[in-house]
């Protein structure tokens, strides 16, 4: 089974879209959507990943190809906020500044990281335990059963592919929860451009379980190929465009 997460396209978060550029990233992507076999198509209820999946699926359409999408309420950005110590100032739970990051080494940790005091201060591993416990339940439809191990029975083998249109947050969260890594890390540690194809497959090597592994992360090929700048929306510098 393989999973593509498709982050939105450049936003325009004061209206929930996509900016000028974000449409026409919206375009080259529909293109590389459009060759794509796939058995599923899932979105966030959010405009931005709305937007982008629109104007891939209206693509295939186009092209006689399966394009029926499902919402899920539980795609959308995994956006919960934190009360900081000392100042008590809000800050979202995927934006923290890197020294305080660095310094607290529970934070780091793939099973506990959700219980350290700033989380806790968020409630955020109720909201964990919704997201991934959804996406463990739509997995289980496909025949994967989540293990208390991290590894997934296998129910019954199959070679489809779904892709979901969301968000940088919850995309990392996910990836987190299939590879037993702590989405913080990702969150922390690695940048996810607009309009970036990420994919998971499982890999079954040993006989009735399954886990998961990431086979690309965050690519653009379909902006670098046709000579579109790859956007820094949610980088705190440029990006090296190459």
């Amino acid at each position: 089974m393989r999973i593509v997460f498709v982050r939105h396209c450049e936003p325009n978060y004061e209206i929930d879209s996509l900016t000028p550029k974000g449409w026409r990233e919206a375009n080259l992507l529909a293109k590389r959507v459009s060759n794509w076999n796939i058995d599923a198509f899932y979105e966030s209820p959010l405009g931005r990943a709305h937007d982008t999946a629109k104007v891939c699926l209206d693509a295939r359409r186009e092209l006689g190809k399966n394009s029926d999408v499902t919402v899920l309420p539980w795609l959308k950005e995994f956006y919960y906020q934190l009360k900081m110590p000392v100042t008590g100032a809000d800050a979202m739970c995927w934006d923290l500044m890197p020294s305080y990051f660095n310094g607290n080494k529970e934070l780091h940790d793939k099973d506990s990281w959700c219980d350290a005091p700033l989380m806790a201060s968020g409630d955020i591993r109720k909201e964990y335990e919704h997201v991934t416990n959804a996406f463990d339940s739509l997995l289980k439809e496909y025949g994967y059963e989540r293990l208390d191990d991290g590894t997934y029975k296998v129910n019954e083998h199959n070679d489809k592919t779904i892709v979901m249109f969301c968000h940088f947050g919850v995309t990392s969260l996910l990836t987190g929860h299939l590879t037993g890594i702590a989405p913080t890390c990702l969150w922390q540690g690695f940048f996810m451009a607009p309009s970036s194809v990420t994919i998971i497959g499982s890999e079954e090597r040993e006989q009735g379980t399954a886990s998961f592994r990431v086979q690309e992360f965050g690519s653009v090929s379909h902006l670098t190929d046709n000579n579109e700048p790859v956007s820094s929306s949610g980088y705190f510098a440029e990006v090296l465009n190459l």
